[in-house]
């Protein structure tokens, strides 16, 4: 790993962000499974991960809103599933979705993330627009890092 290097391949299908101590696989639901998901079908899919212990962990959750948006990388111009332009580091493999479902849940609606547009919005869990919808799950790999300062709706210091 090179000096200051954010991402480290862990080379079991994982990705460590050292900025924040979290990991995420390094495939997205629609790359491991070959299918788009609902916000149901994500949860039961890191309880599938969890039960296969996969890459060695037990813990995998569905990532929250806020840790999506902290994996968004403007200057990153990777490429999902149609060849579109996705702003997710190039440590990710190209092919992967561009919309992901997150943790928060209200009412009938899921919260999802997309990397076109770096924006997070409510989506009915039981759409049958789920077309592009996947999971990346997270695990933490460390304590929880605390940003100094004010941040902004990407999580973000203004310093950054």
């Amino acid at each position: 790993m090179a000096e200051g290097e954010r991402f480290i391949d862990n080379g079991d299908n994982t990705v460590t962000d050292t900025k924040y101590n979290k990991m995420w696989t390094k495939e997205d639901s629609y790359q491991m499974r070959g299918k788009w998901i609902t916000w149901k079908a994500a949860h039961k899919f890191v309880e599938w991960l969890n039960e296969q212990n996969f890459a060695g962990y037990g813990d995998w959750r569905v990532p929250k809103n806020q840790e999506c948006r902290n994996l968004y990388d403007h200057e990153c111009k990777n490429t999902d599933f149609d060849g579109d332009i996705v702003h997710i580091d190039y440590v990710f493999p190209e092919g992967c979705g561009s919309t992901y479902w997150c943790a928060e849940e209200s009412g009938i609606n899921g919260m999802a993330y997309n990397f076109y547009s770096d924006r997070g919005y409510q989506v009915r869990k039981k759409s049958s627009d789920e077309g592009n919808m996947v999971c990346r799950p997270i695990r933490s790999s460390g304590p929880e890092v605390k940003k100094q300062g004010r941040l902004s709706a990407t999580g973000r210091t203004r310093r950054e």
